[in-house]
């Protein structure tokens, strides 16, 4: 009776006018506090990791530090690492071939992606084999993939020459070792915005592909006017990434070709690192990935407001 009693007590209250409305609010309180104190772990622990040496590499670029010196012993240098970037040719030119390797690989992934995506989105006898052997390059480790190729491009050993017949320093010439680089980048990251972009066809509707060939639209027509626009947020996102990769890309550069010959692969990455690694002149290198990630994120807000305005129309 005590039981059915308080039950009864508390539908009642709840029934009162504001009561119900109270007890909803404070529900919602509650669950707001706990959501943040389950992610405070994670958000603590993700500060430790990226956001203590980003705020000392931030430090750094601003100081004249040298490996000899204590911790905090550096000379403030103020925006001087940045003015000597901005006026280093080296630097220019590694931004220069970034900004073009950057270009070319994400228009050729696109363009070779979304071929791919079609010829894997027909329904035939083993289709799904051929999905399937897609993916390898992608699940192969980028350091390993490029001592692969670096094998198969050796002047005098390599597979590469012995088809062609011929004998072509591939990565020991200017003009063929920043192609070289791209083809491998091609190979092995091409699959991935063909994955991508055939998800989203498979989740396409097919109604108004339906109504455009009973219209009487051709299978381009089709494509260009229909699978394409719907297809748009795909290609937004793709894009998205893999210029923020490419833009930053390192290993098979370092591998392959360590930026040479003559600079011609050298690469805002490996600029960094050489500045920091092997010259070590670390406030010089700070300077230049924090140059790197402020044109990232530069890059990242142009796409984003470019996908939420193709959201919102």
């Amino acid at each position: 009776m005590g039981g059915s009693t308080t039950a009864v007590r508390q539908a009642e209250l709840h029934s009162l006018p504001g009561v119900g409305f109270r007890t909803c609010n404070v529900q919602r309180w509650f669950d707001r506090q706990f959501s943040r104190l389950a992610v405070l772990p994670t958000t603590a622990m993700m500060v430790l990791i990226f956001g203590i040496p980003l705020a000392f590499s931030f430090y750094l670029s601003f100081q004249g530090w040298s490996p000899e010196q204590a911790l905090f012993a550096g000379d403030f240098a103020g925006s001087a690492n940045y003015e000597d970037l901005l006026t280093d040719p080296q630097f220019l030119a590694s931004l220069q071939v970034t900004f073009i390797y950057t270009a070319v690989t994400v228009a050729t992934e696109l363009g070779l992606g979304m071929a791919i995506a079609l010829l894997l989105n027909v329904d035939l006898p083993l289709i799904g084999l051929f999905r399937t052997i897609l993916v390898v390059p992608m699940m192969i480790t980028p350091i390993v993939a490029a001592l692969c190729w670096k094998l198969l491009l050796d002047p005098d050993h390599g597979v590469v020459n012995y088809w062609i017949g011929t004998h072509i320093v591939w990565l020991g010439r200017p003009g063929t070792a920043l192609i070289s680089v791209m083809v491998v980048n091609l190979w092995q990251n091409a699959p991935y915005v063909a994955v991508l972009l055939l998800a989203g066809l498979r989740s396409l509707p097919s109604e108004p592909v339906e109504a455009a060939s009973i219209d009487g639209a051709s299978a381009w027509q089709v494509f260009w006017h229909v699978t394409l626009p719907l297809l748009r947020p795909y290609i937004l996102v793709a894009l998205l990434l893999r210029t923020i990769f490419e833009f930053r890309a390192f290993d098979n550069i370092y591998v392959m070709t360590s930026g040479g010959p003559a600079n011609a692969t050298m690469s805002l990455s490996m600029f960094t690192y050489l500045a920091s690694f092997v010259k070590f002149d670390l406030s010089l290198g700070a300077a230049a990935s924090w140059m790197m990630l402020v044109m990232c994120l530069l890059l990242c807000l142009f796409f984003i407001a470019v996908i939420r305005r193709r959201e919102a129309n």
